[in-house]
């Protein structure tokens, strides 16, 4: 017994003694079938490591080559290693996050600073060959084969080979853009023509004759010049018209003696007049681009006008579709309203339908003339012929289609507000707007203030919206390439496509500049968020 001083006698509790740590039995080993998935799951990413290798190699990409490298080392090392178990969890994300997100940026910045577009895709050999395969003509005296069109691949759609046959020596050879080699196993008829070849699909003549414009451009090139089809069953070896002169780094015309000499800050082929030849190659420009965008009086003017719209439509978009969306919401809250659940299936109706297929009824609807709109409520408007009408029509429908989305959102953050807190504001006496402001709407802000960030942003490059409706327009009379109703999205899509040919790279600058816009945009958002939530946390 003992006592404690001052108080009554306590029975003194036994101590116990800590048992001795007994070993934790080990884990049992997993089973035969995750270790043959295991294994055959790793094979398979070697697999296709190594079939991955092959065209880096042959590309000269070393750096891709080391990347693929180190990513498969890593990988086998993880998964064969029984340590680093949150590894084993992370890595596949991460290497997704890599390969759909990071990759895809820093591929698009690196364009931003090329020349890379049409007549600039590959590299100086590539443009050599295709300046002097494109100026070959036929010359008396030139060789004629019989032309047999195959492919590899679907007779429609698969890539063109010509199977041509030596006069002189009878025998058949396999010409693609690379040139000419032995072909394998072939028939051949008593005229030269070839009707089957292994590994290859001959046309007959009415396949040939729904690609007869691809045939007719095809050429194969040779030393002397290129072999071209003449018609779908002869071909001939014509004379190149341009040749390159590797000492001088030019190409010249071999009929008008003009010359183009290579310029390698521009990747072009220039004469002395400025005339560039339209077969060019893919080099570095540094900010071009970037400054192209600035200081081009004819983009840098339509631009800021458009990024000024290009504001207000993500804005408007947004807050209008969150103004309506919990407006509902609220109404459809309160436990008084019959048939609440066939109201919000009713008014989820928009958000279920494809958003294309609603554009172009949206736009059918808005049709000065047998649309809709104006036969409902007896008016003339031209919607899309002017500024405001276009710009309103624009917002209209993006309010239909996003209010189902704002009001989902604003439903599921109502039902997860304590009702004792709302109760609480009616016995201190605060009438409903009083609670609905000071309580209500800061803490529906919390959980759905980086929602309308995302929103935003999406509104902000929703080109679907703008080309589906009105594809920019209404245009005004001295600059048809930026349009009332066009976005940044929509702008650069017009002018790195919409021209002669694609500009990658200047489309590429542009996406950065959006890029920026949103990227700043968000984070200043995201920042007072966090404020909101650290004064009603």
């Amino acid at each position: 017994m003992t006592t404690k001083l001052g108080g009554p006698a306590r029975r003194a509790l036994p101590v116990t003694e800590p048992a001795p740590s007994e070993p934790r039995p080990q884990q049992k080993n997993t089973g035969l079938a995750g270790q043959f998935a295991k294994v055959l799951l790793l094979g398979l990413s070697v697999a296709i490591a190594i079939w991955a290798a092959f065209p880096l190699i042959a590309e000269e990409h070393w750096i891709g080559l080391a990347v693929l490298v180190a990513a498969t080392a890593a990988l086998l090392y993880i998964y064969l290693s029984p340590r680093h178990i949150p590894a084993k969890y992370l890595f596949p994300g991460t290497l997704f996050l890599v390969i759909f997100q990071l990759f895809p940026v820093l591929y698009t910045a690196s364009t931003a600073f090329t020349n890379f577009g049409d007549g600039h895709r590959g590299s100086k050999e590539d443009a050599i060959v295709a300046i002097q395969t494109s100026s070959v003509t036929r010359v008396p005296g030139s060789t004629e084969y019989a032309l047999s069109i195959a492919t590899e691949g679907d007779p429609a759609t698969g890539p063109i080979v010509f199977l041509i046959t030596d006069p002189a020596t009878k025998a058949v050879s396999i010409g693609d853009a690379g040139g000419l080699t032995p072909a394998g196993a072939v028939t051949v008829t008593s005229s030269g023509k070839v009707t089957a070849a292994e590994g290859y699909t001959v046309l007959n003549a009415g396949q040939a004759s729904v690609r007869s414009q691809e045939i007719t451009d095809f050429t194969v090139p040779t030393a002397g010049g290129a072999i071209r089809s003449a018609g779908l069953s002869r071909a001939y070896e014509g004379k190149a018209g341009r040749a390159y002169d590797a000492a001088t780094d030019s190409i010249t015309d071999t009929t008008s003696g003009k010359t183009w000499k290579a310029d390698e800050s521009l990747g072009s082929f220039v004469a002395a007049d400025g005339e560039r030849l339209v077969q060019g190659w893919k080099v570095g420009v540094g900010l071009d681009n970037f400054t192209r965008v600035l200081t081009n009086d004819s983009i840098s003017g339509p631009f800021l006008k458009t990024l000024i719209w290009n504001f207000a439509f993500a804005i408007g978009s947004t807050g209008f579709t969150f103004i309506l969306g919990l407006f509902i919401a609220l109404a459809l809250h309160s436990a008084k309203v019959r048939g609440r659940n066939f109201y919000r299936i009713l008014l989820v109706l928009p958000y279920a339908m494809p958003a294309f297929a609603m554009l172009l009824v949206w736009r059918d609807m808005f049709n000065t003339d047998f649309g809709l709109i104006n036969n409902l409520f007896g008016t003339d408007v031209d919607w899309f012929g002017g500024t405001a009408s276009a710009r309103i029509a624009v917002i209209l429908v993006q309010l239909w289609l996003g209010y189902p989305y704002m009001f989902l959102v604003s439903t599921g953050a109502l039902q997860a507000i304590p009702g004792e807190l709302l109760d609480a504001t009616k016995v201190d006496g605060a009438g409903v707007w009083q609670s609905f402001k000071s309580v209500t709407l800061p803490l529906l802000m919390i959980p759905l203030t980086p929602l309308l960030i995302s929103s935003f942003a999406f509104n902000f490059n929703n080109f679907n919206a703008i080309w589906l409706t009105t594809e920019g327009a209404p245009f005004p009379a001295d600059n048809t390439t930026n349009g009332a109703t066009d976005l940044l999205i929509t702008y650069t899509y017009r002018l790195a496509f919409g021209g002669s040919g694609a500009q990658y790279g200047f489309a590429a600058a542009i996406s950065i500049f959006i890029f920026l816009i949103v990227a700043v945009v968000s984070t200043i958002s995201f920042r007072r968020t966090r404020q909101l939530e650290e004064v009603y946390s």
